[in-house]
């Protein structure tokens, strides 16, 4: 009787651990900084490929280990040059990632968990429920499968991918060992070489783990404020009824402070017609943010059905930005990419075998509120 062994998937191992994986086959810890650039820098899969390893190793690696990063279901590339991937991970679910090119820049949106286990009202992920977190390999998997599709390799000065950001489908820190590691490995010179301040992790407000973060890594903090004060965020935020305002922003000003260098939080908001974009909510984040040190990107709302929001009017929009600026704020109107391919920010979906039945009954609300002509906004806190 022969039993199967369970292989040790390398993609998602930090430098520390593929040593201690080393060392646990009885092999030099050198072979670890081999290995990882053959995956991340070259993006080989193929053991046999690894030609600077002897063919004992090679063939001890074939027995108990694997390179596999997600199955990749579909990849669309927009008439702006956004790309997203559709992948599958272990689960069965798909998550989506989204590459945005912009002059010399290119921004990779990654996702971190197969849904989303918050419910922020106004995005398409957290309508599809939750179902799982993506391991480290399924996390770091999604910039292996973008970096291996342009044939970049980190060590050149000209790679596609730049910057990566934790705001693609999920709450980044609710998977938040998974997601420490994929980071680790993004800004490693062994894997993706990146800049700790062009990696980015957005979090809807989890101030217990924005805290822990601070003991484990230094990357960049974005907060997807949305709302300026706690009666509106716990509409459109539902964690803020748990971690409101006044202890989030001080979480955050604590991890900004741990980082010792001039780096400054990014405030996320998404502008909702007549919901958050009106003067007296300029006047609310002017007063809430006074003593962050912060830059404020805009979001126009990216529609997607029976949401229930519209996209404020240009106008609308300039007469925000205009008002923060004024208050001394740097403040930004992020361009909408990826629109005719559905890879807007808010727009993500994937395909969640949803455990929580949250999309289930969020169809059935939208159902209701068509048959009896119920109100949006009523809709929206049902």
């Amino acid at each position: 009787m022969t039993t199967s062994t369970v292989k040790t998937n390398l993609l998602g191992l930090t430098q520390l651990e593929m040593e201690k994986f080393f060392d646990s086959i009885g092999e030099k810890r050198f072979r670890a900084g081999q290995v990882m650039k053959w995956i991340h820098h070259l993006g080989v899969d193929d053991f046999d490929a690894m030609t600077n390893v002897s063919k004992a190793l090679r063939d001890k690696l074939k027995v108990i280990a694997e390179v596999r990063g997600p199955e990749v279901v579909s990849e669309d590339i927009s008439s702006d040059g956004t790309r997203k991937w559709v992948v599958r991970v272990a689960s069965g679910s798909c998550v989506e990632t989204v590459y945005i090119p912009q002059g010399k820049r290119g921004t990779l949106c990654v996702s971190s968990q197969a849904g989303c286990a918050l419910d922020c009202s106004f995005c398409s992920t957290g309508k599809q429920g939750f179902n799982s977190n993506l391991t480290a390999a399924e996390v770091i998997g999604q910039v292996w499968i973008a970096n291996k599709s342009f044939g970049s390799i980190p060590a050149t000065a000209d790679r596609a991918i730049t910057n990566v950001v934790m705001m693609g489908m999920g709450e980044p820190l609710l998977n938040f060992d998974n997601v420490v590691a994929a980071m680790h490995l993004m800004m490693d010179d062994l894997g993706y070489g990146i800049s700790k301040r062009r990696v980015t992790l957005s979090t809807s407000g989890v101030v217990p783990m924005i805290d822990e973060l601070s003991k484990h890594i230094d990357v960049s903090l974005a907060l997807s404020l949305h709302a300026p004060n706690d009666a509106l965020r716990n509409q459109l935020v539902p964690i803020n009824k748990k971690y409101p305002l006044k202890m989030l922003l001080e979480s955050c000003r604590r991890y900004m402070s741990s980082l010792g260098e001039k780096r400054v939080l990014t405030i996320e908001y998404t502008l909702l017609k007549d919901i958050n974009d009106k003067v007296e909510h300029a006047v609310e984040m002017i007063e809430l943010l006074k003593d962050t040190p912060c830059k404020i990107n805009l979001i126009p709302f990216n529609p997607f059905p029976h949401s229930g929001y519209e996209r404020p009017s240009n106008n609308a929009i300039r007469r925000f930005q205009d008002q923060l600026h004024h208050a001394g704020f740097n403040v930004t109107v992020r361009t909408t990419r990826g629109e005719d391919i559905d890879a807007a920010c808010g727009q993500l979906v994937g395909q969640v075998l949803d455990r929580t039945r949250r999309s289930e009954r969020y169809i059935a609300v939208r159902e209701l509120s068509a048959d009896n002509d119920m109100p949006q906004d009523a809709a929206n806190r049902t």
